[in-house]
């Protein structure tokens, strides 16, 4: 067999490892992301080793909280994180991307919605980040405010916290671990694996 014919066989296997790790995962986000789109089911990630990107040239929310907290995966490693509550929140242009390459393969799964002027909205969103940047407008705004006071159940006691009747944030990037939503929809879904070339993130 020739040099060739090996590479020829040995692409070939790697791509079908590949399509048969990707073709459930895709169906399964598709049907996910499919179900929220039709505000048919609440939108709920369970945090992983990955992180993942998420742009909006706008964000405007009700009901904002910011605090710290942990996340914890599956074998125990914990990543501190700041912790956004959202009561009310319409994002325009979202694009979500996360990282899937495989060695030798840039592959990247990205999630756009809410162009065009119909944004997409979510309630009683959470976010579970490590960074964010953009330019932040807050309505009544308190900051040094009791974690615990912000949430019970998530928020530590004497640990700071923030949070403000409304927020903008324009030009959003955010990276986060997780995100939860009770209703979210995504209006003008598109969710595409791009692959070589063309596998690039949000930002």
């Amino acid at each position: 067999m020739s040099e060739s014919e090996n590479r020829q066989m040995s692409g070939g296997t790697r791509w079908r490892r590949f399509a048969a790790m990707m073709v459930p995962a895709t169906l399964v986000a598709g049907g996910i992301v499919f179900g929220m789109a039709n505000g048919a089911i609440a939108a709920s990630f369970a945090v992983s080793g990955q992180t993942f990107k998420v742009g909006a040239s706008k964000l405007e929310g009700n009901g904002f909280k910011q605090y710290g907290g942990l996340v914890q995966e599956r074998d125990k490693t914990q990543h501190p994180v700041a912790v956004s509550e959202i009561a009310d929140a319409k994002l325009y242009d979202l694009c979500q991307s996360v990282n899937a390459s495989i060695p030798g393969v840039p592959i990247v799964l990205t999630i756009n919605a809410g162009g065009g002027g119909k944004p997409a909205t979510a309630t009683n969103l959470l976010i579970d980040m490590e960074s964010l940047e953009g330019d932040a407008t807050f309505e009544n705004i308190q900051i040094g405010r009791d974690a615990n006071d912000l949430n019970p159940t998530k928020g530590q006691p004497g640990a700071f916290g923030q949070s403000a009747d409304s927020v903008t944030i324009t030009k959003l990037q955010q990276v986060a671990r997780s995100t939860s939503a009770g209703v979210f929809t995504l209006n003008g879904l598109k969710l595409k694996v791009n692959v070589g070339k063309d596998a690039k993130e949000c930002f």
